[in-house]
């Protein structure tokens, strides 16, 4: 038996799914924030040419990351704020007139964010629903409902409340030959799992730092390709977005040729600087290894909640899943109790409704596994 008080060693940390970690984060955090305090504290006027490289360096490692062509890729406070940007970039015949094609199961922000500004924009949002009793939005759905008056559709890689992963090569494909544009939103995933905005082409890609990647709040992205790129012109716009920021004539703006188009006013750059150790780490990874470490776990987790006859509420076949599983429970009150048993024993997770969401990554093991186990059986015998 397991000691009922153990000590929180990271074995049973599975929260991948929103803040990740790994092993020397917060030396490496702090180590990085010192620095960044010690240039922005200056007493000179070094700070700017100090800190805009590390922000240069978050850009590139993204870049690397996700195989973004140079000049394709910038910053964003988070994934809504770099959609809002590239929707209000776009050239008018994308949109009005056109329907905007989402999945019920995408991040809530996302949906917010469209259904706000559909009418000003002149589109029609159309939303995919889950099928009755289901847990995600079927790819075969999102096809049937995806024709030639589509002008753009925005993709859920890999959703947060199932875990699954859509065929991307099966619906950029459909994409191509309905003549939408397309673009993805690959939070949920990347970091754990490879993602290649060139295989297959994509017009646009968002996400976050935080998640698999172990960064902080505040260090998204957004990556836009070539030649749509060159057809936008962002309202959202301001000094950044010139080819020199100092230029300060105010008739004479025009828009920086590549990625930095997207920029606006003066940049965030501590939560890059928080950001790129845990960047850094990620690509100096196995990748390989990572995802059979998590695909080890995952696996274990689905035979105990086999054998508790706790149902699954992501799919079984993990090729159609991201790095997380989640199981489903009798109601969101048991779901929110057995978070919190699980917290006794050093067992991390959480609940979004009756769903208990469990991501196991770099730091968690075999051993934090069974405490899961130990305790959702307990949870399951005493009806928690």
């Amino acid at each position: 038996m397991h000691s009922s008080n153990p000590g929180n060693d990271g074995s049973g940390y599975f929260l991948y799914h929103s803040i990740g970690q790994y092993p020397g984060k917060i030396a490496d955090m702090r180590q990085a924030t010192d620095a960044f305090v010690e240039m922005w504290g200056r007493l000179d006027d070094a700070q700017w040419p100090m800190v805009l490289p590390l922000r240069q360096l978050f850009i590139e490692g993204w870049q690397h990351l996700i195989n973004a062509s140079e000049g394709t890729l910038t910053t964003a406070d988070n994934v809504t704020t770099a959609f809002y940007s590239l929707i209000g970039a776009l050239p008018a015949q994308h949109l009005r007139g056109k329907r905007v094609l989402i999945a019920q199961d995408c991040f809530p922000s996302l949906h917010f964010m469209l259904a706000g500004i559909a009418e000003r924009f002149g589109f029609t949002l159309d939303t995919v629903p889950l099928r009755q009793g289901a847990r995600w939005v079927e790819d075969d759905d999102m096809i049937a409902a995806w024709g030639p008056d589509v002008g753009l559709a925005l993709l859920t890689w890999v959703t947060s409340t199932a875990s699954h992963r859509c065929d991307i090569d099966r619906l950029v494909a459909h994409a191509r030959a309905q003549g939408s544009l397309v673009g993805v939103d690959i939070t949920q995933g990347v970091g754990l799992l490879p993602f290649d905005v060139m295989a297959p082409a994509v017009d646009f890609t968002l996400s976050t730092s935080l998640k698999w990647l172990c960064g902080t709040s505040g260090a998204g992205i957004l990556h836009v390709a070539q030649p749509l790129l060159q057809r936008c012109e962002p309202e959202l716009r301001g000094w950044f977005s010139q080819p020199n920021p100092f230029s300060w004539d105010l008739d004479a703006f025009s828009y920086a040729p590549d990625s930095r188009r997207f920029d606006h006013g003066t940049p965030t750059v501590l939560a890059l600087a928080a950001s790129l150790p845990a960047l850094e780490w990620n690509l100096a990874q196995d990748r390989a290894a990572m995802v059979a470490q998590n695909r080890a776990l995952t696996a274990r987790i689905v035979e105990i909640a086999d054998e508790m006859a706790l149902p699954l509420a992501s799919p079984r076949d993990e090729g159609s899943r991201g790095g997380s599983l989640m199981i489903g429970c009798e109601s969101a009150d048991a779901a929110a109790r057995i978070v919190d048993r699980l917290r006794e024993n050093a067992v991390f997770a959480d609940a979004r409704g009756a769903v208990l969401r469990l991501s196991p990554g770099v730091c968690t093991t075999h051993a934090g596994v069974d405490r899961l186990g130990e305790t959702l059986g307990n949870c399951v015998a005493h009806g928690s």
